[in-house]
């Protein structure tokens, strides 16, 4: 088994099975679905608190997703530890500012990665917001309910990722 844990890519069949057990786990345990944009707006109104306690409490959307410390806001932190000591264990850990296609492509500036990243951070929680849900929620959970909704939504996430890439590595990036 430690073997397996330490291969730097895993079969996509096992590491599917395993998400589909989880994400099953998550409707048993708390009849949620599995997902992780719902962490990042807990973070937010918990921030918010500290700073505007009253306009916390005022906010609607702050009434159907309460800021509390919780999995779904837990699962946030989990994926970037889990993500670490993936790549520890499997030998592959290196602090890179800017990954070599990124740098191949648009140059070596960290400040420019750091400001797309940052900036496409905030356009993918925005839309995820918008859309009732994230990749892994639509994907993974909708999908799994056979959801028409999410079925569509997770179509147009390949679609939109596909057509972004083509975009940025194809035309852009010559």
């Amino acid at each position: 088994m430690l073997d397996y844990v330490t291969q730097v890519s895993w079969s996509p069949y096992i590491a599917g099975a395993g998400i589909g057990i989880l994400a099953c786990l998550c409707f048993l345990l708390s009849d949620r679905p599995l997902g992780c944009s719902t962490g990042y707006v807990k973070i937010s109104g918990l921030i918010e608190r500290t700073i505007r306690q009253d306009m916390v409490e005022r906010n609607e959307y702050y009434h159907v997703i309460r800021p509390a410390i919780d999995w779904q806001l837990v699962i946030v932190p989990g994926i970037i530890i889990g993500a670490f000591l993936s790549a520890l264990l499997s030998g592959s850990f290196q602090l890179v500012w800017v990954p070599a296609l990124w740098g191949d492509t648009f140059g070596y500036s960290p400040a420019l990665r750091i400001i797309v990243a940052v900036t496409g951070g905030i356009l993918l929680e925005t839309g995820a917001r918008w859309a009732g849900g994230c990749t892994s929620g639509h994907g993974i959970s909708g999908t799994l309910q056979l959801s028409c909704a999410s079925i569509v939504a997770a179509v147009c996430f390949f679609i939109g990722g596909i057509a972004m890439a083509v975009l940025l590595f194809r035309i852009i990036g010559l």
